[in-house]
């Protein structure tokens, strides 16, 4: 019969590699040496889910409840917190942040969109935040840069500072991209700066077609290997290396490659 673990099995194994006779790998590492870990396993959970594959995103799973009870063993073992603590603040959260469900209040959501207008509601009342620059201000500096800026710019629209249409915030991009091109020709040193401006403003675009700028972006960077990939196969059927044809030669490859790959266009 197939055992069944249970999160006390988890917590068990890591303090056995934390232990005095346990791994020399996983003793060594404290909360610094485990961001790139922690996020590497996020990731690789929303590429299962972006794949669809969920056996993997079962394995995933346990990756990153591993990385959960892992920073706790190290929490638990300088006197900060347990995971007793952590499993006991995102209950009260969870409870606390959804009164519609648990009966607190008079507090209605019937909508998802009345969900998350009362979520932040109470988040900020939760975390003592009294403007929405202090709001801003709270989104992790360690989120990808477009999902941040996304955030960001969802804070100023709560309080009603946005675009009034779709047409405004494209109408934002060409004015970018026209001062980006003013800045280049001009050699002003603020190509950085206007280059910013312009994916920020492409950012308000994807927040009004609902479109998630980070897995818009991902998905354009695996459209563009796969493409390449044809072109560089197409360049070998036939005896060539790329870097050894011009710049015309490859754009026909690729013309070929989008023909192939993406036929409706």
């Amino acid at each position: 019969m197939e055992k069944i673990y249970q999160l006390e099995d988890l917590v068990g194994i890591m303090k056995a590699l934390r232990g005095e006779n346990g791994c020399p790998w996983d003793k060594v590492q404290t909360h610094e040496s485990l961001r790139e870990p922690m996020l590497e396993e996020a990731y690789e959970a929303v590429d299962a889910i972006e794949k669809g594959d969920m056996t993997n995103l079962c394995e995933e799973l346990g990756d990153v409840l591993m990385q959960v009870v892992f920073h706790a063993q190290i929490a638990e073992e300088t006197g900060v917190f347990t995971l007793a603590d952590v499993l006991r603040g995102i209950c009260e959260k969870m409870i606390y942040r959804h009164p519609h469900v648990f009966g607190r209040g008079d507090v209605r959501a019937d909508t998802p969109e009345e969900v998350l207008v009362n979520w932040e509601a109470l988040k900020k009342k939760e975390k003592q935040v009294t403007s929405q620059t202090e709001a801003m201000k709270n989104v992790p500096d360690a989120l990808p840069a477009l999902l941040r800026a996304k955030k960001v710019q969802k804070k100023a629209a709560d309080v009603g500072f946005d675009f009034d249409a779709a047409e405004d915030a494209f109408e934002k991009v060409y004015e970018e991209c026209r001062e980006l091109e003013a800045s280049v020709r001009q050699n002003d040193g603020n190509q950085e700066e206007e280059f910013g401006d312009i994916l920020f403003a492409l950012v308000n675009i994807s927040r009004f077609l609902k479109i998630n700028p980070e897995f818009a972006l991902t998905k354009a960077i695996k459209k563009f290997i796969n493409r390449f990939e044809n072109v560089e196969n197409s360049a070998q059927s036939e005896g060539k290396k790329l870097s050894e044809m011009t710049l015309g030669e490859m754009d026909l490859l690729w013309d070929e490659a989008k023909k192939q790959l993406d036929p409706k266009k």
